[in-house]
């Protein structure tokens, strides 16, 4: 699988990716709103061969993807989109070193269009922590409109936590 941007490159992991991806995922300032992480190295190993191994899925409705520039092949994070029925979600992480330059929400774009143009979604969802203002931006750029807050809907690192939930349309795209 691979999506083309203006400045990015989305494509399925390869083994070698975990290193790259592991520069980013073990670092607690950019696993602070996930569930997951800050990830050790064996960690970061099996999630990519989790990622390879959901590539082999027929029909395929998930998809994780490694974010690179375009002109240099550089990964710098991993946006995914799964679907169930009529209804996708989505997300992303990146290395903080490109924090800040529109990636988050270029790659998130893409898997928009590919949710609804080949997925045949009828309504892509994303969540974010409360507190992670620069996510909610990301999704209120890409159109996406708030619908709520889920309540300590999820339990991790310790406690239960609150997700802010977005969502757009088809009709909306």
């Amino acid at each position: 699988m691979r999506l083309e941007t203006e400045r990015l490159i989305l494509r399925d992991a390869v083994p070698e990716d975990w290193e790259a991806i592991h520069v980013y995922a073990s670092r607690p300032d950019v696993v602070r709103y996930s569930m997951w992480g800050p990830n050790t190295e064996q960690q970061t190993k099996e999630y990519v061969a989790q990622i390879i191994e959901m590539q082999k899925e027929s029909p395929r409705l998930g998809f994780e993807l490694v974010a690179t520039l375009k002109e240099s092949g550089t990964l710098i994070g991993g946006c995914g989109i799964h679907k169930a029925g009529y209804n996708a979600e989505l997300g992303y992480t990146f290395n903080p070193a490109y924090w800040g330059s529109g990636y988050a929400t270029e790659s998130a774009f893409a898997l928009l269009r590919f949710g609804f143009e080949e997925l045949d979604a009828h309504r892509i969802c994303a969540t974010c922590r409360p507190d992670n203002a620069p996510s909610a931006g990301v999704l209120k750029r890409l159109g996406m409109k708030r619908e709520g807050r889920l309540r300590e809907h999820l339990f991790f690192k310790g406690g239960f936590h609150d997700s802010e939930l977005y969502s757009i349309l088809r009709q909306e795209f």
